[in-house]
Protein backbone atom coordinates (compact mmCIF):
# COMPACT_ATOMS: atom_id res chain seq x y z
CA UNK A 1 0.00 0.00 0.00
CA UNK A 2 1.30 3.53 -0.92
CA UNK A 3 0.09 6.97 0.37
CA UNK A 4 -0.17 9.76 -1.64
CA UNK A 5 0.08 13.01 0.41
CA UNK A 6 -0.95 16.32 -1.03
CA UNK A 7 0.49 19.56 0.96
CA UNK A 8 -1.76 22.59 1.17
CA UNK A 9 -4.12 24.53 4.07
CA UNK A 10 -7.56 23.82 4.53
CA UNK A 11 -10.72 25.88 3.73
CA UNK A 12 -12.26 27.94 0.63
CA UNK A 13 -10.00 30.77 1.49
CA UNK A 14 -6.91 28.76 0.23
CA UNK A 15 -8.28 26.45 -2.17
CA UNK A 16 -6.46 28.31 -5.16
CA UNK A 17 -3.31 29.47 -3.36
CA UNK A 18 0.00 28.17 -4.64
CA UNK A 19 0.56 26.61 -1.92
CA UNK A 20 -1.77 24.80 -1.89
CA UNK A 21 -0.77 22.78 -5.49
CA UNK A 22 -0.51 19.24 -3.86
CA UNK A 23 -4.58 19.64 -2.74
CA UNK A 24 -5.67 20.16 -6.01
CA UNK A 25 -3.04 17.58 -7.45
CA UNK A 26 -4.91 15.32 -5.02
CA UNK A 27 -8.58 16.61 -6.33
CA UNK A 28 -7.43 15.69 -9.66
CA UNK A 29 -6.39 12.21 -8.98
CA UNK A 30 -9.02 11.18 -6.75
CA UNK A 31 -11.43 12.61 -9.22
CA UNK A 32 -9.76 10.81 -12.40
CA UNK A 33 -9.36 7.44 -10.44
CA UNK A 34 -12.88 7.51 -8.77
CA UNK A 35 -11.71 7.32 -5.15
CA UNK A 36 -14.58 7.71 -2.30
CA UNK A 37 -15.55 10.90 -0.97
CA UNK A 38 -13.02 12.26 1.14
CA UNK A 39 -13.51 11.57 5.26
CA UNK A 40 -11.61 12.20 8.00
CA UNK A 41 -9.71 10.96 10.18
CA UNK A 42 -6.22 11.03 12.01
CA UNK A 43 -7.27 15.13 11.47
CA UNK A 44 -6.70 14.48 7.55
CA UNK A 45 -9.03 14.13 4.66
CA UNK A 46 -8.27 10.70 3.19
CA UNK A 47 -9.60 8.52 0.55
CA UNK A 48 -9.04 4.91 0.01
CA UNK A 49 -9.01 3.31 -3.62
CA UNK A 50 -6.92 1.88 -6.52
CA UNK A 51 -4.38 3.58 -9.53
CA UNK A 52 -3.49 1.18 -11.91
CA UNK A 53 -2.48 -2.23 -9.53
CA UNK A 54 -1.51 -0.46 -6.40
CA UNK A 55 -3.98 -0.06 -3.30
CA UNK A 56 -3.59 3.55 -2.52
CA UNK A 57 -4.46 6.06 0.07
CA UNK A 58 -4.81 9.76 -0.50
CA UNK A 59 -4.16 12.11 2.69
CA UNK A 60 -4.69 15.73 2.80
CA UNK A 61 -3.41 17.27 6.48
CA UNK A 62 -6.00 19.41 7.80
CA UNK A 63 -3.75 20.70 10.39
CA UNK A 64 -2.55 23.74 8.44
CA UNK A 65 0.91 23.36 6.36
CA UNK A 66 3.18 24.02 9.42
CA UNK A 67 1.71 21.14 11.77
CA UNK A 68 0.99 18.40 8.12
CA UNK A 69 3.53 15.84 10.06
CA UNK A 70 1.41 14.50 12.61
CA UNK A 71 -1.38 13.28 10.69
CA UNK A 72 0.80 11.62 8.34
CA UNK A 73 2.59 10.07 11.37
CA UNK A 74 -0.49 9.09 12.73
CA UNK A 75 -2.04 8.08 9.45
CA UNK A 76 0.96 5.46 8.35
CA UNK A 77 1.71 4.11 12.19
CA UNK A 78 -1.90 2.99 12.12
CA UNK A 79 -1.58 1.46 8.55
CA UNK A 80 1.76 -0.05 9.52
CA UNK A 81 3.33 2.10 6.11
CA UNK A 82 6.86 2.41 6.07
CA UNK A 83 8.02 6.41 5.35
CA UNK A 84 9.74 5.10 1.62
CA UNK A 85 5.84 4.05 0.56
CA UNK A 86 4.74 7.57 1.26
CA UNK A 87 4.74 10.13 -1.95
CA UNK A 88 3.95 14.27 -0.83
CA UNK A 89 3.62 16.23 -3.30
CA UNK A 90 4.27 19.81 -2.69
CA UNK A 91 4.98 23.29 -3.99
CA UNK A 92 8.43 24.30 -4.77
CA UNK A 93 9.77 27.90 -4.99
CA UNK A 94 12.96 26.87 -6.25
CA UNK A 95 11.97 25.43 -9.36
CA UNK A 96 10.56 27.32 -12.49
CA UNK A 97 6.49 27.08 -13.03
CA UNK A 98 5.58 23.92 -14.26
CA UNK A 99 8.68 21.58 -13.30
CA UNK A 100 8.42 18.32 -11.67
CA UNK A 101 11.51 16.76 -9.76
CA UNK A 102 10.87 13.91 -7.10
CA UNK A 103 13.56 12.28 -5.02
CA UNK A 104 13.82 9.85 -2.01
CA UNK A 105 15.00 12.05 1.12
CA UNK A 106 17.09 15.41 1.47
CA UNK A 107 16.24 18.15 3.10
CA UNK A 108 13.11 20.61 3.29
CA UNK A 109 14.78 23.70 1.66
CA UNK A 110 12.51 25.68 4.41
CA UNK A 111 9.36 24.46 3.49
CA UNK A 112 7.27 24.16 6.67
CA UNK A 113 5.14 21.33 5.38
CA UNK A 114 8.76 19.51 5.11
CA UNK A 115 10.17 20.53 8.00
CA UNK A 116 7.15 18.86 9.97
CA UNK A 117 6.94 15.65 7.87
CA UNK A 118 10.79 15.38 8.89
CA UNK A 119 10.32 15.74 12.40
CA UNK A 120 7.42 13.17 12.25
CA UNK A 121 7.90 10.66 9.94
CA UNK A 122 12.25 10.64 9.30
CA UNK A 123 13.40 11.65 6.27
CA UNK A 124 13.16 8.96 3.89
CA UNK A 125 9.96 9.68 2.04
CA UNK A 126 9.24 10.58 -1.81
CA UNK A 127 9.20 14.16 -2.15
CA UNK A 128 7.34 15.24 -5.72
CA UNK A 129 8.46 18.94 -6.07
CA UNK A 130 6.17 20.58 -7.90
CA UNK A 131 7.86 24.05 -9.56
CA UNK A 132 5.37 27.69 -8.91
CA UNK A 133 8.56 29.69 -8.98
CA UNK A 134 10.00 32.47 -6.80
CA UNK A 135 8.65 36.24 -6.38
CA UNK A 136 12.79 37.23 -5.88
CA UNK A 137 14.78 37.84 -3.39
CA UNK A 138 15.04 40.93 -1.76
CA UNK A 139 17.46 41.26 1.02
CA UNK A 140 14.83 42.34 4.33
CA UNK A 141 11.87 41.37 2.00
CA UNK A 142 11.03 38.01 3.54
CA UNK A 143 7.12 38.93 3.63
CA UNK A 144 7.42 38.55 -0.14
CA UNK A 145 7.55 34.67 -0.18
CA UNK A 146 4.88 34.23 2.77
CA UNK A 147 2.60 36.51 0.44
CA UNK A 148 3.75 34.82 -2.84
CA UNK A 149 2.79 31.53 -1.35
CA UNK A 150 -0.76 32.41 0.11
CA UNK A 151 -1.76 34.11 -3.22
CA UNK A 152 -3.83 32.67 -5.84
CA UNK A 153 -2.46 31.37 -9.16
CA UNK A 154 -2.87 34.09 -11.64
CA UNK A 155 -4.56 33.63 -15.09
CA UNK A 156 -0.57 33.75 -16.84
CA UNK A 157 -0.18 30.62 -14.59
CA UNK A 158 -3.36 28.39 -15.99
CA UNK A 159 -1.92 26.94 -19.20
CA UNK A 160 1.39 25.10 -17.59
CA UNK A 161 -0.83 24.63 -14.06
CA UNK A 162 -3.30 22.71 -16.05
CA UNK A 163 -0.57 20.70 -17.75
CA UNK A 164 1.18 19.33 -14.81
CA UNK A 165 -2.03 18.57 -12.42
CA UNK A 166 -2.81 16.74 -15.96
CA UNK A 167 0.33 14.69 -16.36
CA UNK A 168 0.21 13.84 -12.59
CA UNK A 169 -2.56 12.74 -12.84
CA UNK A 170 -2.22 10.83 -15.98
CA UNK A 171 0.75 9.17 -15.10
CA UNK A 172 0.52 8.62 -11.19
CA UNK A 173 0.31 4.73 -11.48
CA UNK A 174 4.12 4.64 -13.03
CA UNK A 175 4.95 6.43 -9.77
CA UNK A 176 4.77 3.80 -7.19
CA UNK A 177 8.28 1.80 -7.35
CA UNK A 178 9.32 2.79 -9.93
CA UNK A 179 12.83 4.41 -11.17
CA UNK A 180 11.82 8.84 -10.56
CA UNK A 181 14.08 9.34 -13.79
CA UNK A 182 11.54 7.01 -15.69
CA UNK A 183 8.40 8.72 -14.59
CA UNK A 184 9.89 12.11 -15.20
CA UNK A 185 10.83 11.25 -18.21
CA UNK A 186 6.97 10.55 -18.99
CA UNK A 187 5.50 13.48 -17.63
CA UNK A 188 8.12 15.12 -20.03
CA UNK A 189 6.70 13.16 -22.41
CA UNK A 190 3.12 14.00 -21.47
CA UNK A 191 3.53 17.65 -21.34
CA UNK A 192 4.95 17.74 -24.71
CA UNK A 193 1.30 16.80 -26.05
Amino acid sequence: MYVLVGLGNPGEKYALNRHNIGFMTLDSIAAAYKFPPFKIKFSASFSEGTIGEHKVILCKPMTYMNLSGQPVGDLIRFYKIPPDCVYVIHDDLDLEPGKIKVKLGGGNGGHNGLRSLDQNIGKAYWRVRLGIGHPGRSPGREDLVSHYVLSNFSRSDEDWLIGILRAVTEEVDTLFGSDPGVWLTRIAENLRR
